[in-house]
């Protein structure tokens, strides 16, 4: 799976959980969707600490 769809899938299910539509919770949801890269695709971006 490419990044690309990953993020697309991960969008889709993120609807279903009310923990992360709310923007307070937009700093867990980045975490979340790096949490769920491949490692070797999450060391590539750990370093940017990406949150919004």
């Amino acid at each position: 799976m490419t990044v690309s769809e990953y993020a697309t899938k991960f969008e889709d299910l993120c609807r279903f959980s009310p923990h992360y539509n709310t923007m307070e919770t937009e700093e867990d949801k980045c975490v979340k969707f790096e949490n769920g890269l491949r490692p070797d695709i999450k060391q590539l971006i750990g370093f940017s600490e990406i949150r919004n």
